[in-house]
């Protein structure tokens, strides 16, 4: 069964990126140590990106992340979705409008116009025929920016919360939760390392 999974980074103090982000300071600044678990050798920290990478389908993000992933500053053969762990799932960008060039060509982009449901059917689509072409089952990956996955969580679209919550306090930036409805969630899995605590939930 192909399930919608929200993944990622938070802080302490509940922030998903530092003061200022943008195209050139994608993580705002002292943001990246919100991904440092990422590119750890623990063997906890290895599992999760293995285990979070290897079933994605298809992943959606939203127009501002995109710019930064596909910006000057953006991802690379070294630094991309699941660097050295996957293969190539199709991206799905919820946006107003298509940019007017994509710098990652080499990536399988869909920019889908007519709001966040729409752009989950179409990973879900996407990712469900990866799976069906693979023998495997194959979900789809929220993989934010924060108002993306907050979007999702408030219009009850998530299946399974991921958190990977760095011991760092930003003090501002971009903040995960700001409202919304009430949410029940059941925790599945608690892994605690030197660099993060990787928190699952059911969202109900």
């Amino acid at each position: 069964m192909t399930r919608i999974m929200a993944d990622i980074s938070v802080s302490l103090d509940g922030f998903v990126t530092g003061p200022d982000p943008g195209p050139d300071n994608g993580l705002g600044t002292g943001g990246a140590a919100l991904h440092t678990w990422a590119f750890s050798d623990d063997p906890d920290d290895r599992r999760y990106l293995h285990e979070g990478t290897i079933r994605s389908g298809a992943v959606v993000l939203g127009r501002r992340l995109f710019e930064v992933v596909d910006g000057p500053y953006g991802w690379d053969d070294s630094s991309g979705y699941g660097a050295g762990e996957v293969g190539k799932p199709a991206f799905v960008v919820v946006t107003s409008s298509p940019p007017k060039s994509v710098r990652l060509t080499d990536l399988d982009w869909t920019f889908v116009t007519t709001g966040l449901p729409d752009a989950v059917t179409a990973a879900r689509e996407r990712a469900e025929a990866a799976a069906s072409g693979s023998g495997t089952e194959l979900d789809v990956v929220l993989m934010g920016g924060g108002a993306t996955i907050r979007s999702a969580l408030d219009a009850g679209l998530v299946d399974v919360l991921t958190l990977h919550l760095a011991p760092v306090v930003l003090g501002a930036g971009t903040p995960l939760f700001t409202g919304g409805p009430p949410r029940t969630l059941v925790q599945r899995s608690v892994t605690a390392t030197s660099t993060a605590t990787h928190l699952t939930y059911d969202v109900l």
